[in-house]
């Protein structure tokens, strides 16, 4: 047998074995930018493995995902997060018969446009960037644009507009309007499974802090969705399953979509706009916005720092701006520490040669 025939196996294996709705890797809208297709993988397959293998996905792992700069070992990163999206939405789509190489591809990258310092950061570049920041815009952003020296990585359609598309706001509710529709089920899938993973683990992260208890969670919810991580994230998974199969929408019941706001609500309360992390938070914002602007007020020394090659006609802020929303939390306050807080003096008799010098003092 040869390659091509093994990719020709498993596109034929997509038309027989999923669902009508979901999206077949053969019937793709394509790419940006045409080019000659893999002999061995499907175009999602390799839109997942161009993902992986980016510097963006790389520093994903030294990103907040709620707690700045944690100093436990087992509190989530925005990496961890991004797998944990992935093996929901995995999860989902295989029940669902949809394409989980497509569903993978979206969930791995749907967050590759975050800032540092989580939406701390992004706030901060939403309100000192003329143009406005969004994480989602930025996610799109890396992958057209930003990665592999400015020539991006040339993903399909399809990955695109789920990456696009997966984001939800405060005041937005799990269902979204035809306008922010992901215009496929496996893009719908991992917008369901973003929130499914982050309002479980931002709790679990939150009782291991001690910011709140077991006991306070809403009891209205719990009843609905389970008293316990494991319980929850399975109820919520397998309602969304059974809601959604035959359908061209991935939902949820109302019972659980209701008792998934609250738990939403409740975080948001008591963990987001906490007293704690708003004080935390604002530092934060405070470190981005001051970086932002010294930037702009002195380019010699951004362009020092940035080795970005972009078209001459990009403006000076949007570099800025998507210089500092690729930092890493450490990153940036390294970045801080040396443009804004003073090197300390060496101490006497510790530098070269500081021995004969206070010999010569004396």
């Amino acid at each position: 047998m040869k390659i091509e025939e093994i990719k020709r196996f498993w596109e034929e294996k997509e038309r027989e074995l999923l669902s009508p709705y979901a999206t077949l890797s053969s019937q793709s809208r394509g790419r940006k930018y045409p080019e000659a297709e893999c002999d061995l993988r499907n175009a999602f397959q390799r839109d997942r493995d161009r993902i992986i293998h980016s510097k963006a996905f790389r520093r994903l792992k030294h990103k907040t995902q709620v707690f700045l700069s944690p100093e436990g070992d087992h509190y989530r990163t925005r990496l961890t997060h991004t797998l944990e999206v992935a093996q929901i939405a995995r999860t989902i789509a295989r029940a669902l018969r949809l394409n989980e190489d497509l569903t993978e591809a979206i969930a791995l990258g749907h967050d590759l446009g975050h800032t540092p310092f989580g939406h701390a950061g992004e706030e901060a570049l939403n309100e000192v960037y003329p143009e406005g920041f969004r994480h989602n815009e930025q996610s799109l952003r890396v992958v057209d644009l930003l990665e592999r020296d400015g020539q991006g990585l040339n993903l399909t359609w399809e990955v695109r507009d789920g990456i696009l598309k997966h984001s939800k706001t405060h005041s937005s509710t799990l269902l979204c309007s035809e306008e922010d529709l992901p215009a496929t089920l496996e893009g719908q899938v991992v917008r369901l499974a973003d929130v499914i993973a982050y309002v479980n683990h931002d709790i679990d992260d939150a009782l291991r802090a001690g910011l709140i208890r077991e006991a306070e969670l809403p009891r209205n919810s719990i009843a609905v969705l389970g008293s316990t991580h494991r319980e929850r994230i399975d109820h919520m998974v397998k309602d969304v399953v059974l809601s959604s199969i035959n359908s061209d929408r991935i939902t949820m019941s109302q019972e659980t979509r209701e008792a998934t706001e609250e738990l939403r609500s409740f975080l948001f309360q008591r963990v987001y706009f906490s007293d704690e992390q708003v004080r935390v938070r604002s530092k934060a914002k405070r470190l981005i916005k001051d970086l932002y602007l010294f930037f702009l007020e002195h380019p010699d020394f951004f362009q020092k720092e940035c080795s970005f090659c972009l078209p001459k006609e990009v403006s000076l802020d949007r570099i800025i701006c998507d210089f500092i929303s690729g930092m890493t939390d450490r990153y940036a306050l390294y970045m801080y520490k040396k443009y804004f807080l003073p090197d300390p003096w060496p101490q006497q008799g510790s530098g070269p040669g500081s021995g004969e010098a206070n010999r010569k003092a004396e």
